[in-house]
């Protein structure tokens, strides 16, 4: 539960459902960040495929989220840092026209944050 409250904390999510392991991990948790659910759970020695980063020491993953604008990329940015996550790249502006920044973690995952929707390219 220390990670769901250091995402709370730095990344803003709500955790809406938490399923805790045998062993007290989390088996299975339920977030919501700017509107959107994201599922989680620990990395376990079973069938279930997924590693965390700090387990195999690379990158297994990736999360981008989008946000409503710049300013609130640049919040959630002050938000984070100020939680001590890994900043990875600061706010920036991309050629596509999106505010991005990305941030690590506690085990490893690297979450951009932005303002890049894909669906409003299409036709």
């Amino acid at each position: 539960m220390t990670a769901i409250s250091w995402l709370e904390r730095a990344f803003g999510v709500t955790p809406t459902v938490v399923y805790d392991a045998d062993d007290g991990s989390v088996a299975h948790a339920q977030l919501r960040v700017a509107g959107n659910l994201i599922m989680i759970g620990t990395s376990r020695n079973d069938d279930y495929p997924v590693r965390s980063p700090k387990e195999v020491h690379a990158v297994t993953g990736g999360l981008y989220v989008v946000l409503p604008d710049a300013a609130a990329v640049d919040e959630l940015h002050a938000r984070a840092a100020a939680a001590g996550a890994t900043i990875a790249q600061a706010p920036y502006d991309t050629e596509y026209g999106s505010h991005d920044f990305r941030a690590f973690d506690l085990e490893g995952y690297p979450w951009t944050f932005g303002t890049y929707k894909p669906e409003s390219d299409a036709p």
